[in-house]
């Protein structure tokens, strides 16, 4: 029985209760569910990761509940490489890939069960389902998820019983990573190529990549529609609106929103989002819808708040707006990763040099990384399940890299003069402006998924003049 709440208000469960509970329950088993639309892409990855690592065994875990405070904890979400292996999102699972003789694998989900009416752990204990909600049995989820699915409690034993060589993944679920004995770099290893196998996304990923650009694209307008109040407020409302668009039409936010209005908007990760909005300042909005299936989007737009750019405000949207440009037809197949990036910052270093904030002449500047000081970051990442995906993915598949049809990436260029910068003329502290888009890579070219949000001042500025009547 699971350990009771240290200042609870019963002391016990008297022989009665625990009869009464476990009485009188409907058979609640699903007997009509179908495979979810991802399972044939999920079991064409796991084939993928199968002709990585013949002969070894590979448990990727789901995850567990974070403790937030007591018996509270933070939302759940499951690790990304389990979630792209078996469409699956549940806590307390793990996938394991046990190795066949002919150099391939058996691929077997361990699920936690339901919890049985025959004892009282189904209401007893913080996890216990009818605290948490029903889950699905392990006949309903082998239906779901296509591939054979086995009670998490015996994974441990299973792991400690066998001499089979074993890679995990680290960091997700301790009490699998005590049950095994594995080589941390082997590990990895395991982990690299997790990564190495999001960066080209299959159909029903780009699928999935369209919903959640499109709905982010709803937020966005959402929160032009709403300025107003926001200039009534602060930038909480910003956040509010645009986190209302994600709940209505995905899972959550792909990332904490960046709701910089004024001189926050200088500030890379602002997520504070608790400044005043005012009108002949900017705002500069990096936000993301989650899909369902745990896709993101991530899209930023710097927008004046009272719908007309300043000259100065103008002058510095434009040159990133070129930068972008410039990106933007670097993105193709067969062209290296950095070229997007370097394209970019070769246009804002010669701005700069013209500007008079850096030395020039524009190449040597840029060559020296002078133009980092007023841009700050790299140009785009890689996106997908995660905002910043494919993070592990090993250098020569990704940053040393060439892009492939499939692959999907942010170009999001940006100048950012802080409030007390000496170096910049007093009218150019404390803007700062970026411009993002999500572009799918293609056979020829490139999509941008963003394109229905409007890019260059004007566009922008009609745009905000129409939302507002």
């Amino acid at each position: 029985m699971a350990k009771g709440r240290k200042n609870g208000l019963y002391s016990g469960i008297s022989e009665e209760l625990s009869a009464l509970m476990r009485t009188g329950w409907a058979d609640t088993e699903r007997h009509d569910l179908v495979p979810d639309a991802q399972a044939p892409y999920a079991a064409a990855r796991r084939a993928a990761l199968s002709a990585r690592f013949p002969g070894e065994r590979l448990v990727i875990p789901s995850g567990n509940l974070k403790t937030r405070s007591n018996d509270d904890s933070y939302p759940f979400r499951a690790y990304t490489g389990y979630v792209h292996m078996t469409g699956d999102q549940a806590r307390d699972c793990a996938l394991v890939l046990e190795p066949r003789a002919d150099g391939g694998h058996d691929a077997h989900c361990y699920q936690l069960a339901r919890d049985s009416r025959d004892t009282d752990e189904f209401w007893i204990g913080y996890t216990a389902e009818l605290w948490m909600g029903r889950r699905r049995s392990l006949a309903e989820s082998e239906l779901v998820l296509g591939l054979p699915c086995r009670d998490v409690r015996t994974l441990a034993d299973d792991l400690a019983a066998s001499g089979v060589p074993t890679r995990i993944v680290r960091g997700v679920d301790p009490a699998l990573e005590a049950a095994v004995a594995t080589d941390e770099d082997r590990d990895d290893e395991l982990e690299e190529v997790l990564s190495d196998l999001r960066l080209v996304k299959d159909d029903w990923e780009i699928g999935e990549m369209r919903k959640a650009v499109d709905s982010t694209v709803r937020g966005f307008t959402d929160v032009v529609g709403e300025l107003s109040q926001a200039v009534a407020t602060s930038e909480r409302w910003i956040e509010g609106t645009f986190f209302r668009r994600a709940r209505l039409e995905g899972n959550a936010l792909g990332y904490g929103s960046i709701c910089a209005a004024g001189e926050h908007a200088t500030i890379m990760h602002w997520t504070d989002n608790d400044g005043p909005v005012r009108p002949g300042e900017l705002l500069l909005l990096d936000a993301g819808v989650e899909t369902h299936s745990l896709y993101t989007a991530d899209v930023t737009r710097t927008l004046p708040i009272n719908g007309t750019f300043t000259a100065v405000q103008r002058k510095v949207y434009d040159a990133v707006y070129e930068a972008q440009e410039a990106g933007f037809a670097a993105v193709k197949p067969g062209a290296a990763y950095r070229d997007f990036h370097e394209a970019a910052q070769r246009h804002l270093a010669a701005r700069l040099v013209e500007w008079g904030f850096i030395e020039g002449p524009a190449e040597r500047a840029y060559e020296l990384g002078l133009q980092r000081r007023f841009t700050m970051a790299g140009t785009g990442h890689m996106l997908g399940l995660d905002v910043h995906d494919c993070a592990h993915a090993r250098n020569e598949e990704y940053v040393d890299g060439a892009l492939e049809p499939g692959m999907v990436l942010t170009v999001e260029p940006g100048l950012y003069f802080q409030p007390d910068d000496l170096t910049v003329p007093e009218e150019w502290r404390g803007i700062g402006v970026r411009i993002e888009d999500d572009l799918l890579v293609t056979a020829d070219g490139h999509e941008n998924l963003s394109a229905g949000l409007p890019r260059s001042a004007d566009e922008v500025e009609e745009w905000m003049a129409r939302l507002a009547g």
